[in-house]
């Protein structure tokens, strides 16, 4: 018979599970993973291919990057308990996502004598041993397990994928010892767990009756709403939630969206903003939404009837959530919403359909009022050192084509450039999810490994692009050959702290002094803040704009590196704190 390494097994595992990549940060703990990828590169054995990431949150970000684009989930291998750490922001990002990603970390080594193979054999197994290094992460993911043994590691594989896959998605942690993985198996010992008889579970639909209920509710309203952030995970939830808001004259708010879930052109889509529709509405959707508002914010909308459709309508995982809903549903919005729409089209008489165009065209007006805005806003271009943001994001828009996709960590200007850079197709447009700021640029760069015919573009603050270690971030472009263009978005520091300080303590001593612990920026004249020198450092292309009047031609040099196989880094001084 032949025996084999649990490290031979585990790989094989990952493939029978249909993982792809494997993104990498590598460590002692490794090396039976490391010797036998190389054994079966050398007898040209498939395995999933070997991202090395040189930061975990890159490595993270990457997988979920990828997993955003396609639905599967990705391994990510970290080094012990600190690796485990670096990774734990981005793990929450990926948790508030929901999205599947494997985060497999090593052990130290339980043996000290040299009693098995793998046994400890320098300083660090020492200090890198902790009593419980799945408690860094377990807040953030549905499943931890540490693995006992070779035997089960099929099985044990299996049931990550299971839980990693069903819905709500989200990711697993596994814990690897490095005697278990150096532990031999025969192949009898091994049987196949495929995931058709272990697989994961899928939200659905919603029985007739509760369908029918929904569609009486809609048609006999006279101001529906619907707020959504996520549902545009699936292409078909667009399509069928634009139909439906055609059909039944629904206005719809995407609040904090992390993905585009209705076109900006389509003649319902009401904006970023929920008070500006809510307080009128006599029935709500909330449909794949974490926070649909900010409750102290719009007291008008505790009294209103609301229809919650979710993939994870209780948020099991929030301690406090606090939003009243008169019919919860737990399902996948695709298929609800079709159901509805079937019911609606099979009901509507020529009157019924006479009365929603004249609601949609009623809506007219204040949709150009609102576009008149925007293009008022994006009129001022700022000036020498200062460019306006709403200008760059409106030049930034006129440079993209609908199938590129804009990842938004602009912060507390990304309100701004969700006004300015008009999206439209289904899975062109990427917000954060989570509470960790420095998820754009492994978002970026994963997004483009799995759709390598889409430019993606990174907005990012000055603030949150120190977080994505960005360093690592351009390293890992070249090495791969992934362009990315990133637009920095440099006033100096972090606005979001200045206004959070000024929303609790608006004539507070902080706002008197404008000392806000908030900028990065010192103002010596001394003073350097190359952001776009990163990119270059590993090969990309680098540019910094402080003219308004030389941003189009600067996008235009970016965008040309990017389509010539280089990463680009657009640094834009913009409005100061």
């Amino acid at each position: 018979m032949t025996k084999r390494s649990t490290a031979h097994y585990f790989l094989e595992g990952l493939t029978d599970i249909g993982v792809d990549y494997i993104f990498a940060n590598l460590g002692t703990d490794h090396v039976s993973l490391i010797e036998e990828i190389a054994r079966r590169d050398s007898e040209g054995r498939r395995h999933p291919q070997v991202i090395l990431c040189p930061h975990e949150v890159v490595a993270v970000h990457m997988a979920a990057g990828y997993a955003l684009a396609t639905g599967r989930g990705q391994a990510v291998f970290v080094h012990v308990d600190a690796g485990t750490a670096n990774a734990c922001m981005a793990i929450q990002n990926v948790f508030r996502y929901r999205l599947p990603v494997m985060l497999f970390a090593g052990r130290a080594p339980f043996t000290l004598h040299g009693e098995l193979l793998g046994s400890r054999d320098t300083y660090v197994h020492f200090v890198q041993d902790s009593f419980d290094p799945a408690s860094i992460v377990r807040p953030y993911v549905k499943w931890d397990y540490s693995l006992p043994s070779g035997v089960v590691v099929k099985e044990a594989l299996a049931r990550a994928a299971a839980f990693m896959q069903s819905d709500p998605p989200g990711p697993v942690y596994m814990l690897l010892p490095r005697e278990t993985l150096a532990e031999t198996w025969d192949d009898s010992a091994m049987p196949a767990y495929p995931p058709a008889r272990y697989g994961s579970v899928r939200a659905g639909g919603v029985e007739p009756a509760r369908a029918a209920t929904i569609a009486e509710a809609l048609m006999s309203a006279e101001n529906p709403v619907a707020v959504t952030a996520y549902l545009g995970r699936k292409p078909q939830a667009v399509a069928a939630l634009d139909r439906l808001a055609r059909t039944c004259g629904i206005r719809v708010v995407e609040f904090n969206s992390i993905d585009l879930c209705i076109s900006q052109e389509s003649p319902c889509f009401a904006g970023f903003d929920p008070a500006a529709v809510v307080p009128q509405a006599d029935l709500g959707l909330l449909l794949d939404v974490d926070v649909p508002f900010v409750p102290q914010s719009l007291k008008a909308a505790a009294a209103g009837r609301w229809i919650q459709i979710d993939v994870d309508p209780l948020k099991a995982d929030f301690p406090m959530w606090g939003f009243a809903t008169d019919m919860r549903v737990q399902g996948d919005c695709a298929t609800v919403l079709q159901q509805v729409l079937d019911i609606v089209e099979q009901r509507a008489d020529e009157a019924y359909r006479s009365k929603i165009q004249a609601r949609i065209a009623s809506w007219a007006p204040a949709r150009e009022a609102a576009e008149a805005r925007h293009r008022a806003a994006a009129a001022v271009e700022g000036i020498q050192g200062a460019i306006n943001p709403a200008y760059l994001f409106a030049r930034l828009s006129a440079a993209l084509s609908p199938s590129d996709v804009v990842i938004n960590e602009a912060v507390r200007n990304g309100p701004l450039l969700q006004q300015q850079i008009q999206r439209t197709e289904a899975g062109s447009y990427v917000g954060l999810a989570g509470g960790g700021l420095g998820f754009s640029g492994g978002m970026a760069l994963g997004l483009r490994l799995a759709q390598p015919s889409r430019r993606v573009v990174q907005v990012v603050g000055d603030g949150a692009f120190h977080f994505c270690a960005p360093d690592s971030v351009y390293a890992t472009a070249q090495h791969y050959q992934l362009p990315i263009f990133t637009v920095v978005l440099d006033n100096g520091g972090w606005q979001a702290v200045k206004a959070s300080v000024q929303r609790v303590y608006p004539d507070g001593v902080a706002q008197g002094t404008n000392s806000f612990q908030s900028r990065l920026a010192s103002g010596r004249q001394d003073e350097r803040r190359r952001f776009a020198d990163v990119a270059s450092a590993f090969g990309g292309y680098g540019e910094e704009v402080v003219d308004p009047l030389q941003l189009d031609a600067a996008i235009n040099r970016c965008l040309a590196a990017v389509d010539d196989g280089r990463a680009a880094v657009l640094h834009v001084r913009i409005t100061p704190l």
